[in-house]
């Protein structure tokens, strides 16, 4: 496909950066203190004001909203025939948002903040398991849709939609106290690398299971 070497180079800046930050968090947690402190303050500086707002969005992020909506578009795309878009999806969110991030959040053993919490949270810190799956959610909807709807403006609406979403779902976690920024960025990351890593192949199948009839 073309620019399968730009995908290819995009996904894996991303991941380096989700090495380098995963390695600091793990072995001098120390050093990113400061960008935390200081993200984390501006992101704040509307509390509580904006309380209702982010406790909103942030749901957009569960992981019970994730997976439910992640199976109903994975049952869309199998009974609408297309199939790679629905394995792509199976299996980004069930492989990458949901098992890897688990194990992942086991191997660093990040804490929380120890802000006040406004929703609550019982696992470790990094990555974001929301900002993870919401990278996967609407970032896979993102590539997928100029596949779905042909009208531009109309597409291009709802691909800003889905990245806003993502924006605002990241920050509602720092904003509710239950993330460091570089828990969110660590999550964005992780979810990108893998769409754009991915991507390539998913297209190259694409094409070849239409070429074969074997989906529309």
């Amino acid at each position: 496909m073309k620019n399968k070497l730009y995908w290819q180079f995009a996904g894996s800046c991303f991941l380096l950066v989700f090495v380098f930050l995963g390695y600091v968090v793990k072995f001098f947690p120390q050093w990113l203190t400061g960008f935390d402190t200081f993200l984390t303050n501006i992101l704040r500086s509307p509390y509580p004001a904006w309380n209702e707002f982010y406790l909103t969005i942030t749901k957009l992020g569960n992981p019970l909203f994730v997976v439910v909506i992640g199976l109903v578009l994975v049952a869309l795309m199998a009974l609408g025939k297309r199939y790679a878009e629905s394995l792509w999806y199976g299996i980004g969110l069930v492989g990458v948002a949901g098992i890897g991030n688990a194990l992942l959040k086991l191997g660093f053993l990040r804490q929380r903040p120890t802000l006040e919490h406004l929703v609550e949270e019982t696992s470790f810190s990094f990555p974001s398991g929301h900002a993870t799956g919401s990278m996967i959610l609407f970032g896979t909807l993102c590539f997928i849709l100029p596949g779905l709807i042909k009208n531009k403006p109309v597409r291009l609406l709802l691909q800003v939609l889905c990245g806003s979403l993502i924006l605002g779902i990241g920050i509602s976690r720092i904003y509710l106290g239950v993330h460091f920024p570089t828990d969110i960025i660590g999550g964005f990351c992780l979810g990108a690398g893998w769409l754009c890593l991915t991507y390539p192949i998913f297209a190259e199948r694409r094409f070849v299971w239409r070429f074969t009839g074997k989906q529309r």
